[in-house]
C-alpha cells in the first residue's frame, strides 16, 4: 500500500521532534533540512547507480570507464568517497553513514559527507548545505542525531521513481510552514505565507520563458509559486528562469534545497545583501533586468544608505529605513518592455515623510506605481501590523486606462481568524485578482467597486493624488479603510503628518494676517 502525503509528512515531522531535547523548535530547520536533502540525494543517486547497474552489466568496463559512463549519461550529480585512502573511506551518502550512526563521531563523518558532496558538485551545491554548526557535538549530540536519521530513514525512498516531486515539494512546504508556525517572529526572516505568494503571483501574472527575480528571496517561496502558477494553468513552469539572492547563508541554502525539491533546476540563488551588493548585474555593471520581480523584504530595516548609486532614483532612503530602498532596487531591476513588480510593504511607506515622500512622488510622477493592496492584520509569522501590496510597471507601460493614476484596493477585511495568524482564502484571492482586472472610468463615483462582503476598491487619477500631497494612505480614497486598521506606528505617522499640515496653514494664515494689519491671534 502506498504511503499518503500526511503520513511522508508525519514521519518527517517525527524525525524533527527528535530535536526537542537538545534544540528550541525555532532551530530544528538548520538540521532538519539539510538532512532531508542529503537523504533525498542518496536516495536518488543510489536508485540511479542500480538502473546504470542493470543496464550494463554485460559490459566489461574497468572502473574509471564505469565511472565515465555512469556520471556521462546516467548521474546528474555526484555522491564522492569521503576519507579517501583510509580505513573510514566510504560514499558520502546517507546509506553509508546511517550504518555507522552508532559508532563515535557521528557528526563529524555527516559534515564530511555534506562537505564533499559541495566540493564534486561547486556548480549546483555550493554552500549548500549552510554552516553546519550543528554538525558539533557541542551544539548537537551524537545520540539525538543518530535518533533523527534513524527516524528520518523511515520516510520511504526519496527518489523519483517512488515518489513524485509534487509529493517531495509538498512534504518540503509542509515543514517550512510547520517551522514557521512554531517559532513565531523568527520566521518571519524566510517564510511568506502561501496565500499571501500566491496573490501576489496571480496579480503579476507570469509567462513562459520569462525571468522571475527575488531580491530577498527566503526560502523561495515566490519563486516557486511563479512556476507552479504557470503549470496549474496549463503552462510550462519549468521554463521560467528563476532567480533569487539572499543576505543569509543558511536561508539561501533552504531556497536551494526548496527548488530542487520542487524539480526546478533552472534558477540562481545568490548569496549577499541585495542592497548593498547586488549580485545580479550587466555587464555594463548595472543590476540586471527581469520580467517578473516578486518580494517580501524585511520591513524598516536601519540600513547603511547609499552615496553613489544610480538606483536611487528621486532621492536616498533614510537610514532608519530601507522600505523605499529595496522599491527601488525592484524598479532598476524591472524590464524595459514587460517588466512588473509587486513588494509587500508595512502602511507606513504609503504616507511617511521627509526623504520617503520624495522618492514616493517622483514613483508617482513617473508613473511607475500601478496598484496599491490594503491587506488584513496579522497575516505574517513577523509582525501582526496591515500590510501592503505594491505593484509597479515599467516606464510607459502601464495599459492607457490604468495611466496618469493608481488603482487602489482595500481587502483589509477579507480574511478568516487564526489561532497564530489570520488567513486569506483562495476566494479572497480569487476576489481582489478579479478587482485588480477590473475596468474603472476616473471620473465615475468615488467608491467603483463594493462587493458588500469587505472589498472595495477605486481607481485615483494622479492630480487628486497630488493634491493630498501624494499621500496615498488607502483611507484617503477609499472610506472603508479605517484608522483602526493601522498599526500604532502609522498612526502616529499620520498624526504627524496632519500636525506638520495644520502648522502650515496655520503661519500661512497668520503672515496674511500680519500683511493685512491684523496682529494678536498667535498669541
Amino acid at each position: 500500500m502506498a504511503v499518503t502525503q500526511q503520513e511522508i509528512e508525519n514521519r518527517l515531522w517525527d524525525a524533527a521532534d527528535e530535536l526537542r531535547v537538545a534544540m528550541p523548535e525555532a532551530q530544528y530547520s538548520s538540521v532538519v533540512f539539510p538532512l532531508m536533502f542529503w537523504k533525498y540525494l542518496s536516495d536518488t543517486w543510489e536508485h540511479t547507480h542500480q538502473t546504470f547497474l542493470k543496464e550494463n552489466e554485460d559490459l566489461d568496463l574497468s572502473a574509471e570507464e564505469a565511472d565515465e559512463v555512469e556520471y556521462s549519461n546516467y548521474q546528474t550529480f555526484k555522491i564522492p568517497l569521503i576519507f579517501p585512502g583510509t580505513v573510514a573511506e566510504s560514499r558520502a551518502s546517507w546509506s553509508s553513514i546511517l550504518a555507522t550512526v552508532a559508532q563515535h563521531g557521528l557528526g563529524q563523518r555527516v559534515r564530511a559527507s555534506l562537505q564533499a558532496i559541495e566540493s564534486a558538485n561547486p556548480d549546483k551545491f555550493s554552500r549548500l548545505f549552510g554552516s553546519m554548526t550543528w554538525t558539533s557535538e557541542a551544539v548537537l549530540p551524537g545520540e539525538v542525531l543518530a535518533s533523527v536519521m534513524r527516524t528520518m530513514n523511515r520516510v520511504p525512498k526519496m527518489h523519483e521513481g517512488n515518489m513524485s516531486h509534487d509529493v517531495l515539494g509538498g512534504a518540503y512546504e509542509y515543514l517550512l510552514k510547520r517551522f514557521s508556525d512554531g517559532s513565531g517572529t523568527r520566521a518571519g526572516q524566510f517564510f511568506t505565507p502561501r496565500e499571501v505568494v500566491e496573490l501576489i503571483i496571480e496579480l503579476l501574472d507570469p509567462k513562459n520563458h520569462e525571468s522571475v527575480y527575488d531580491p530577498t528571496c527566503g526560502s523561495g517561496g515566490m519563486l516557486i509559486a511563479a512556476a507552479n502558477f504557470l503549470k496549474a494553468r496549463g503552462g510550462r513552469g519549468y521554463t521560467l528562469s528563476l532567480n533569487g539572492q539572499e543576505a543569509v547563508t543558511d536561508t539561501a541554502g533552504v531556497a536551494r534545497m526548496n527548488l530542487f525539491m520542487h524539480n526546478l533546476t533552472e534558477f540562481k540563488v545568490e548569496i549577499g545583501d541585495t542592497l548593498r551588493d547586488p549580485r545580479f548585474k550587466r555587464p555594463n555593471g548595472s543590476v540586471k533586468q527581469f520580467d517578473v520581480i516578486v518580494a517580501n523584504p524585511p520591513y524598516s530595516l536601519k540600513w547603511k544608505p547609499w552615496t553613489n548609486d544610480p538606483r536611487a532614483v528621486g532621492g536616498v532612503a533614510p537610514q532608519s529605513s530601507a522600505d523605499w530602498a529595496f522599491v527601488q532596487h525592484m524598479i532598476a531591476s524591472m524590464a524595459p518592455k514587460k517588466g512588473r513588480a509587486g513588494v509587500v510593504l508595512p502602511h507606513g511607506v504609503l504616507f511617511r515623510g521627509g526623504q520617503e515622500a520624495v522618492i514616493r512622488r517622483r514613483v508617482l510622477d513617473d508613473d511607475l506605481l500601478e496598484a496599491v493592496i490594503g491587506l488584513p492584520k496579522n497575516l505574517f509569522y513577523s509582525t501582526p501590523i496591515p500590510t501592503c501590496i505594491l505593484v509597479f510597471r515599467a516606464p510607459s507601460t502601464k495599459a492607457p486606462e490604468r495611466r496618469a493614476g493608481v488603482l487602489f484596493i482595500d481587502a483589509s477585511e477579507r480574511f478568516t481568524p487564526g489561532k497564530n495568524r489570520n488567513t486569506i482564502t483562495d476566494t479572497d484571492i480569487t476576489d481582489t485578482v478579479a478587482a485588480y482586472h477590473s475596468t474603472f472610468n476616473a471620473d465615475a463615483s468615488p467608491t467603483e467597486l463594493d462587493d458588500g462582503k469587505g472589498l472595495a476598491a477605486r481607481f485615483v487619477p494622479l492630480p487628486e493624488i497630488a493634491e493630498n500631497g501624494y499621500d496615498l494612505h488607502i483611507g484617503r480614497y477609499i472610506k472603508q479603510a479605517t484608522a483602526e486598521q493601522e498599526e500604532l506606528d502609522v498612526l502616529i505617522d499620520a498624526y504627524n503628518l496632519a500636525r506638520a499640515d495644520r502648522q502650515q496653514a496655520e503661519a500661512h494664515m497668520l503672515q496674511v494676517l500680519t500683511a493685512t494689519g491684523i496682529e494678536g491671534f498667535d498669541d
